[in-house]
């Protein structure tokens, strides 16, 4: 199982936010946002009942989607064009990133300034390489609710 969800994070998501933002056609664009949500719809789906992606404990799944979720709402929301809505938004994705980002040693490990110094940096989808300001609030520092899901 952790195959099969990481196959999958990793196609639409992981890779999927870059399709987004690289994209050289309305069209290519277009399909990789629309796999890129259809899959975080069916994340979302699938935290609704499980507290983990793969069951009751944090697996290498787990941790394959958190690289890419813990960027998202900083970065791939504007940068990348992948702007349907923001992970926050999403009742269970946002909680489940709360509680992996707020496990002991996880929340000094990620530097949200040099992420968007990084990938503001790309000068193929920012040419003058401006770095924004916010956001501010990530909505990273709320409770989680999933020790709900048994």
């Amino acid at each position: 199982e952790i195959d099969r969800v990481n196959a999958r994070v990793y196609a639409d998501i992981n890779i999927g936010v870059y399709q987004c933002g690289f994209a050289t056609s309305q069209t290519d664009y277009e399909a990789a946002f629309v796999r890129l949500f259809a899959t975080l719809d069916w994340l979302e789906d699938l935290l609704a009942e499980r507290r983990y992606l793969c069951g009751d404990r944090i697996t290498e799944a787990d941790w394959r989607l958190f690289t890419s979720l813990i960027r998202f709402d900083a970065v791939y929301y504007s940068h990348f064009k992948c702007n349907r809505q923001h992970i926050h938004e999403f009742d269970n994705l946002s909680s489940w990133l709360r509680e992996l980002y707020r496990l002991p040693g996880i929340a000094e490990l990620v530097d949200f300034e040099t992420i968007k110094r990084v990938y503001f940096s790309m000068r193929a989808v920012n040419p003058n390489g401006v770095i924004p300001v916010g956001p501010s609030d990530l909505h990273l520092a709320g409770a989680h609710d999933r020790a709900r899901i048994v």
